[in-house]
């Protein structure tokens, strides 16, 4: 009997929140390429995915490097040829601060990962997802709330990139969907809201298995 091909997903932002608990959801079903700047939390995933019975390439990189994405999606053309599915979560949270007072620093380094990393994975992913891929992407929608300056605007850049690919591919694919999900509790959340209920929030294992059935 011919065995299943393997599903490929790449995570991005997949060392703790919503990208964890997504790649964790994957793993009965694809071999998830994991991605984030935390060893030790993708070592962390990568027992739980073995624990699920699933099977996981851990990249340790940083998307905002372009020599480290040409090289990852590289390695995946060259090991399977292609990717099924595209899940990106990764995030900068910049502090909450007034407009006017924005660090410099802050605002590079959200508009290098929010936005910058996001439009040059595009460009690499797009050929690896082909006609009959999927890209999903995450909105988060501060855009235009107090003290939300740097973290707003460059999420609702990387979300208009987002929805420009996806109408841009509606008729040719791959598909490319923005979704929403429900208040976790993250660490990102955490930063933002630091005296909230958090038991009132969706786990985030509970949220991806709600998102991944829109998918």
């Amino acid at each position: 009997m011919t065995q299943p091909e393997t599903k490929i997903a790449l995570v991005t932002g997949a060392s703790r929140g919503l990208g964890f608990a997504l790649a964790e959801a994957l793993a009965p079903t694809h071999h998830i390429v994991a991605v984030a700047r935390t060893t030790g939390a993708l070592e962390e995933l990568d027992d739980r995915i073995k624990a699920r019975g699933g099977s996981a390439t851990l990249a340790p990189m940083d998307i905002t490097v372009p020599e480290a994405m040409a090289t990852l999606c590289r390695g995946i053309h060259d090991r399977w040829g292609k990717l099924d599915l595209w899940l990106h979560a990764a995030i900068h949270a910049a502090p909450l601060s007034p407009a006017q007072f924005i660090d410099a620093k802050d605002w590079e380094k959200s508009a290098a990962v929010n936005a910058t990393a996001t439009a040059l994975l595009i460009s690499y992913v797009a050929p690896l997802l082909g006609e009959a891929g999927q890209a999903v992407f995450f909105d988060d929608p501060r855009a235009g709330e107090k003290f939300f300056g740097a973290y707003g605007a460059t999420k609702a850049a990387q979300i208009a990139l987002a929805k420009s690919w996806a109408a841009e591919t509606r008729r040719t694919g791959p598909r490319v969907q923005v979704l929403e999900p429900r208040p976790m509790p993250t660490a990102t959340r955490a930063r933002f809201f630091p005296g909230e209920d958090r038991a009132a929030l969706t786990r985030p294992a509970e949220e991806a298995d709600r998102l991944l059935a829109q998918i």
